[in-house]
């Protein structure tokens, strides 16, 4: 049985992130499951680092975008919204070119808070980055 709360398409899910940051970077997502949502980004010259591999920054900001976004696909987003309180990272390895993948699953679904896990993978299907995010629920401001 699916934890989301709405039944998003890709299409509408990719359409959501706008012109900005993840767009910017080329992200995408490329899976929606029953509890967790795949996405990718390319490495290249606007996700590397001056060494010439993926940027830790940008893994950050992937595992971010997925778990920003997992984290509202739960909630009815007419009474709720979902912001980042914490997000920490362990690269374990550089990736030189290509795109990598990650997957965000749930670690925690409460009522005002919830963490996520995000694995990110190379193009071998080497785990070079983990991730966890702490989403805060917070009531959206009645008018």
């Amino acid at each position: 049985m699916a934890i989301w709360h709405s039944d998003p398409t890709l299409e509408e899910v990719n359409q959501s992130m706008g012109d900005c940051m993840p767009s910017y970077l080329g992200m995408k997502i490329t899976e929606i499951g029953d509890d967790y949502i795949v996405g990718t980004m390319p490495v290249e010259d606007r996700t590397r680092q001056p060494f010439g591999i993926l940027h830790g920054g940008a893994s950050v900001a992937l595992a971010e975008t997925l778990g920003s976004m997992a984290a509202n696909m739960v909630v009815d987003t007419r009474k709720f919204y979902c912001v980042g309180q914490e997000i920490n990272a362990n690269h374990l390895r550089p990736v030189p070119d290509g795109e990598v993948t990650a997957k965000a699953t749930a670690i925690h679904i409460g009522r005002s808070s919830q963490v996520w896990e995000i694995r990110i993978h190379d193009p071998r299907g080497k785990l070079n980055c983990i991730s966890r995010i702490t989403m805060a629920v917070v009531p959206v401001p009645s008018h």
